[in-house]
């Protein structure tokens, strides 16, 4: 154990991850004798791609004590319900992904093992009506709940809008944000710990415990302590993405799109104020000129900036804490933004080291917990993403017959052969995607389980029918209840 008092934290960089660590520490230690400090250069650009959540988000929200209209109006939000995914599981097949829950837990066992039952007796494979989220979404109505029930949401923002946002909270806590660049990390020469930060203008900025929120370039995680990286790339060919804001065509809808492309996938994020709009795309098999070219063409409505190019390599480091620094956002790893976990991952690194977080010094015992626990994270959410690719049933292009070839992590595979034999979702209590995640995207993409948990037999088919009956009635009432989405946004700004 360091014998180090932790009272001095210093965070590297701005941005989405900066400011909601920022943000979420001033809140946590409002009043004590810390110091906080955030160091960013306007000169140094932010990615600002991660406009689109999952719910969890609300709840950082809420801790922050964000009033959720606030938040909406302050970062030309929208409502998100799900994902429509457009070509993923063939050239012409589309599902949607959505939040919330497929029917009801019957008999103490997931309702889909009921519904496989069903649709094995001859039953319509679409489960549109027994989710409340997906039927809302098709026809663009939400309200935050019903008379009987909330509405699954996350939410859409201009991610600039929201780091400005939180800056605003972050500094009224006490966090104090200090413009410059970083020109050197000086360490301990018998430790290795950071010691202090040396800016380009000579000042020095000394501290306990660093937080690196630099994004891609990781300044203070590999830069400085040389972490190392694991690369998922194989799995994961998508490499680069071209990126650029676009005129909307029509009211906002409640979802995000993604359509798989020639080369890797397109997203349109719908904003009040404008359409976000990209393409992640694997360089082996596009280059960046085409790949803008091809986005500028499919854009819903006329282009309000130049393209703007990324390049990312899918894994994350080998410590995301290493000795007194933790990297957060980009700066510990990236997992394209197919399912919308860029913001998620930020949100949890730094739950996690509000959880862990160091008094008399930093112990190697927590450290170690917190990045068991942190890369556990990651590689679910990969195995989640990597199933999309592993599934999407397409030889149309080299991209995709290059992604076909590829296979799978074992604890991937380990997955879909227990779903395609019994029906059962493997899956762990805190796992950010469960039962009707896994289910609606393995279906939505073709994979039919050849059974169903044999407590589904046991319901009298009369008696399933009926219960199949109210729950499609009652989302029918729920759904009769919401407000069209553009009516919701409008009346925050009354």
């Amino acid at each position: 154990m360091s014998a180090r008092p932790v009272r001095r934290i210093v965070i590297v960089g701005g941005g989405s991850a900066g400011w909601m660590t920022a943000a979420a520490l001033g809140r946590a230690l409002a009043g004590q004798s810390h110091s906080l400090t955030l160091v960013e250069s306007e000169a140094i650009g932010t990615v600002g791609v991660g406009e689109a959540t999952v719910p969890p988000i609300l709840d950082f929200n809420r801790y922050l004590q964000i009033e959720p209209g606030e938040f909406l109006r302050e970062t030309s939000g929208s409502i998100k319900l799900g994902i429509q995914f457009d070509g993923w599981g063939g050239a012409g097949n589309r599902y949607f992904h959505p939040f919330g829950y497929f029917g009801a837990e019957m008999s103490g066992i997931h309702f889909h093992h009921f519904w496989l039952r069903h649709v094995a007796a001859g039953g319509d494979r679409d489960h549109a009506e027994y989710n409340l989220e997906t039927m809302a979404a098709r026809v663009g109505r939400f309200a935050p709940a019903t008379r009987t029930g909330l509405v699954n949401h996350a939410v859409h923002f201009d991610a600039s809008l929201y780091a400005r946002f939180l800056r605003g909270r972050a500094e009224a806590s006490g966090v104090v944000r200090i413009e410059g660049k970083v020109a050197h990390v000086r360490l301990d020469p018998e430790d290795g710990y950071i010691e202090a930060l040396i800016l380009d203008d000579g000042r020095s900025i000394e501290g306990d415990l660093f937080v690196d929120c630099s994004g891609f370039r990781g300044l203070l995680i590999e830069g400085a302590l040389e972490t190392g990286y694991e690369s998922w790339n194989h799995w994961l060919p998508c490499d680069s993405a071209v990126a650029m804001p676009a005129a909307s065509d029509d009211d906002p809808a409640p979802f995000t799109r993604s359509t798989a492309r020639e080369a890797g996938w397109q997203w349109r994020i719908p904003l009040q104020h404008r359409d976000g709009n990209g393409y992640v795309y694997s360089s082996a098999h596009l280059d960046h000129d085409e790949a803008a070219r091809l986005l500028t063409g499919r854009l819903p409505g006329a282009a309000l900036a130049e393209p703007n190019r990324l390049r990312f390599t899918a894994g994350h480091r080998r410590k995301i804490w290493n000795r007194n620094c933790v990297a957060i956002g980009l700066a510990g790893g990236f997992l394209e933004p197919l399912e919308s976990t860029s913001i998620h991952l930020i949100q949890t690194t730094v739950i996690r080291l509000l959880a862990l977080l160091p008094r008399d010094g930093i112990d190697s015992n927590v450290v170690a917990r917190f990045n068991r626990d942190a890369l556990h994270e990651y590689e679910t959410i990969r195995d989640f993403v990597i199933a999309h690719y592993a599934l999407a049933g397409r030889d149309d292009t080299p991209f995709w017959r290059d992604v076909a070839a590829a296979g799978m992590p074992d604890s991937l595979t380990e997955r879909i052969e227990a779903f395609r034999a019994t029906g059962n979702i493997l899956f762990e209590p805190g796992d950010l995607f469960g039962p009707t995640n896994w289910y609606c995207v393995l279906t939505g993409q073709g994979m039919w389980p050849v059974s169903w948990h044999p407590v589904a037999d046991g319901l009298p088919a009369a008696e399933l029918a009926a219960r199949l009956a109210a729950l499609k009635a009652r989302v029918a009432e729920q759904l009769a209840e919401l407000p069209p989405h553009i009516e919701f946004l409008r009346r925050l700004s009354v």
